[in-house]
């Protein structure tokens, strides 16, 4: 909660206005919530981010029942539950536009990461069906796939592999561009997916 508030407080202080709506995405009604909190502070729903998700980085035969259930649930039955909610109110507003965010490995596939690919090639096939589904309600469907990003969620895998963080980091950034990317880029990506 605390987070929340404080990314409410620094958008405010910077002009902008935000509001905080803690929910378990993951749970129908929480999500239901959401939306409608939303409807009823703004006065509809015109773009929806699904940014939520988690990693497990463990093979198929490590992996839990429990681990496979909740990596899915945040990664996919979350999307699926906030746009079930905010799609018919942006086909009341005549549009809006659902950004989902993948993964680099919802395209390819990565080493003891068995459901957090599987739960990102599910967003993006997601992402595809419904853009068949609701492009011609003027709603457009996309997503990004994004490769390693400097986020706590990153730090979080070193920790989960038994790797030190700083090696864990210098490791995930070879890439093409040598670096790993900073959520910021990733932001500008949705920013403009979301822009008319």
């Amino acid at each position: 909660v605390t987070g929340g508030e404080t990314v409410v407080r620094q958008i405010i202080q910077a002009g902008g206005k935000a509001m905080f709506v803690r929910a378990d995405l993951s749970q129908a009604e929480d999500c239901r919530n959401t939306v409608q909190e939303t409807v009823d502070a703004w006065g509809g729903v015109d773009i929806l981010f699904n940014n939520a998700g988690i990693i497990r980085r463990l093979t198929v035969t490590e992996l839990s029942e429990e681990d496979w259930d909740r990596v899915m649930a945040v990664n996919v039955k979350s999307m699926f539950l906030m746009c079930k909610y905010a799609i018919p109110f942006m086909e009341q507003a005549g549009g809006g536009a659902i950004i989902n965010n993948a993964s680099g490995w919802g395209l390819t596939g990565g080493a003891r990461a068995a459901v957090y690919c599987a739960s990102k090639g599910a967003v993006v096939n997601l992402t595809r069906a419904m853009a068949v589904d609701y492009g011609l309600k003027n709603i457009r469907v996309n997503c990004i796939a994004p490769g390693d990003t400097d986020t706590s969620m990153l730090r979080n895998e070193a920790k989960q592999l038994g790797e030190p963080e700083q090696v864990f980091l210098k490791d995930s950034a070879i890439r093409p561009l040598g670096r790993i990317a900073r959520p910021e880029e990733i932001a500008s990506a949705v920013v403009y997916l979301a822009s008319d």
